[in-house]
């Protein structure tokens, strides 16, 4: 089947269905758990067993990713016994993608029968007590084009996912964090686990001097380009949500500073740390219940 990507602004309630069914008709898996894998992250889904794998070409109506370091592909599969679905790449609206269908991968998991998502992100630094290499587990987050009117539930509301004001001062899961709170502590990772504020910002644009500042002020601990806008989608659909950012870089906060930041900085840093993320996300899948 052709994959022909909604027209902007248009995805229907029928364009999920019609994805979710072909996914239904091509795997007899049936998951619980969807993992959104961030740039250089996708690893995870290599440690599915039985897999299944879906270039998102193949899917209707999917998008397509144009990110290095990120796959494009949906891989079926277990994870420690529990059925699970990962994206092997996310897209995001610098890619010229709407914020629908930015977020329309989450929509179609709730049509599967997903109830939770797990989303993993590469992320700047702005907390100065945080390093280069660090997890931080989001308790929160600041979605700044959000806060500007550009939010994926603008629009007529579909009542079949969720209601028309939704609320999000618990959009990240207390007990899920308490889960992964537990389970590094039992990894032995504590010493560079943290637990802050996401900002997202539209990209693909790093952060000047003043902008860095600004958010700090704001109050996010972490800045990056993706995420926000997948959880508002998930807490409508009424999915449970799980956040981690992975600190590839530190924002430049000083104008004298002769750092840069650069996506190759991100991938390399997102490299050395892969295998400490993927065995704290593989543990929690395994509690979830």
């Amino acid at each position: 089947m052709e994959n022909t990507s909604p027209a902007s602004n248009r995805c229907s309630y029928e364009d999920y269905e019609v994805t979710a069914d072909w996914l239904r008709s091509k795997t007899a898996q049936r998951p619980k758990v969807a993992i959104i894998c961030g740039s250089g992250l996708g690893g995870l889904a290599e440690l599915l067993h039985n897999k299944v794998v879906f270039p998102y070409k193949d899917i209707p109506l999917f998008p397509q990713t144009t990110v290095m370091g990120h796959q494009g592909q949906l891989v079926f599969g277990t994870l420690e016994g529990q059925q699970c679905v990962c994206m092997q790449g996310r897209f995001h609206t610098y890619e010229g993608y709407d914020l629908k269908q930015v977020t329309y991968p989450v929509r179609v998991f709730s049509l599967l029968g997903v109830k939770t998502l797990i989303l993993t992100n590469a992320s700047g630094g702005l907390n100065s007590s945080y390093k280069v290499g660090d997890i931080m587990l989001i308790k929160d987050q600041i979605n700044l084009p959000g806060l500007v009117g550009n939010n994926p539930l603008c629009g007529p509301n579909e009542d079949r996912f969720g209601e028309r004001f939704l609320c999000m001062s618990d959009a990240y899961d207390p007990d899920l964090m308490a889960l992964a709170q537990q389970t590094a502590e039992e990894q032995g990772i504590e010493e560079f686990m943290q637990k802050g504020v996401y900002c997202m910002v539209s990209g693909p644009t790093y952060e000047s001097v003043t902008e860095g500042r600004a958010l700090r002020t704001l109050g996010a601990d972490t800045v990056g380009m993706s995420t926000a806008l997948e959880v508002v989608v998930a807490r409508h659909c009424g999915l449970r949500v799980l956040g981690f950012s992975l600190i590839t870089n530190m924002v430049v906060t000083e104008y004298d500073s002769e750092q840069r930041a650069n996506h190759a900085e991100v991938l390399e840093t997102t490299r050395r740390r892969t295998q400490v993320l993927e065995g704290l996300v593989t543990k929690i899948v395994a509690k979830i219940r």
